[in-house]
């Protein structure tokens, strides 16, 4: 038996196409029940989630009132029924062997959470979601997770998009982190490995990830990725709850701001500031104008990609160490 947990809050974009993509599975229906765990959405998902649960009896609702993913997944595994445990994303649609795939690489490969590669497209296709996509898609736009820039064979990693556990995988290294706005799947991850526990992605199978389509969009979730990334290693006392990678947006950030603060004492400084963005525009000119050529892009769309997620994501982690400091004050004022 599997359960499939997916956490939703207004999705009615992009909620059919995950559901049809579930609907098509190989994996036996009999075997299978899906949750839907809503944070009481406005829209229009309550209402297609509904229906088509009266069309397949194993689609189910469940509300979660607090709105955020950790408690629609902890909601989601205690009421669950299955023996194994997948967590799916609505702005996501999933192959057909999904389901399949990662149930027989537990076994196989004898993994504590188990995924595929997560492709990235969009549901319209212009010139500039082209190239939204394709920076997405880039390991110098999102970095070198394998699940981002894909695979040919069996690979253990330190994180997986997603996920498939067995059940007694939630007793042993615990339930989701609810403090966790974003993160909250690469921390659990991260807690399984410190436990001495084996996280694999396979080329199996694949699910295709629906980006953000305009550059307010990546911008906004960027900049929570950003932030969410200080305030996690904040919450749980561990640096190790990401890595490296996470952080190298809010260094080149730093690498502008600081130097130029202190131009103010000694103008020199600055100079520093400016050379920092010369070595990353000189950089990101060059990657981009290589991609422009090779698959006919908009150069300008993927350039503004670039700097838009790399400063919006490094200012969101300067902003999490901001609100570090003022908690921290405001509570040491209040003593």
């Amino acid at each position: 038996m599997v359960s499939v947990i997916c956490p939703v809050f207004n999705e009615e974009k992009y909620i059919v196409k995950c559901i049809d993509s579930i609907v098509d599975q190989d994996y036996p229906k009999d075997d299978l029940e899906v949750l839907f765990v809503d944070g009481m959405s406005i829209d229009k998902t309550r209402e297609i989630i509904l229906r088509f649960g009266e069309k397949y009896s194993w689609i189910k609702l469940l509300d979660n009132p607090d709105k955020i993913v950790p408690y629609a997944m902890n909601i989601g595994i205690e009421a669950a029924k299955g023996d194994i445990i997948v967590r799916i994303d609505a702005h996501s649609y999933y192959a057909s062997n999904y389901i399949s795939a990662l149930v027989m690489g537990l076994s196989v490969y004898n993994a504590d959470n188990i995924g595929t590669v997560c492709r990235t497209d969009i549901l319209n296709k212009t010139a500039k979601t082209l190239a939204i996509k394709e920076v997405l898609s880039n390991r110098f736009g999102v970095g070198n997770s394998l699940f981002r820039t894909g695979i040919t064979t069996v690979r253990e990693v330190d994180t997986v998009p997603f996920g498939c556990w067995r059940r007694e995988v939630f007793d042993k290294y615990g339930l989701y982190d609810t403090r966790l706005v974003r993160n909250q799947d690469i921390e659990l991850n991260k807690r399984i490995i410190r436990g001495g526990g084996k996280i694999v992605i396979i080329p199996d199978s694949y699910c295709t990830y629906l980006a953000r389509e305009t550059f307010r969009g990546i911008a906004g979730n960027n900049y929570q990725n950003g932030r969410w990334n200080i305030l996690t290693v904040y919450y749980t006392k561990q640096f190790g709850s990401l890595s490296l990678r996470h952080f190298i947006p809010m260094c080149f950030v730093l690498s502008l701001i600081i130097p130029f603060l202190f131009s103010f004492i000694w103008y020199p400084f600055l100079y520093l500031s400016a050379l920092s963005l010369l070595l990353y525009s000189i950089l990101i000119i060059t990657i981009s104008v290589g991609l422009s050529v090779k698959k006919r892009l908009n150069l300008f769309y993927l350039l503004s990609s670039f700097f838009i997620i790399h400063l919006s994501y490094g200012w969101g982690s300067v902003s999490g160490i901001i609100r570090i400091i003022l908690e921290k004050f405001k509570l040491h004022k209040s003593k």
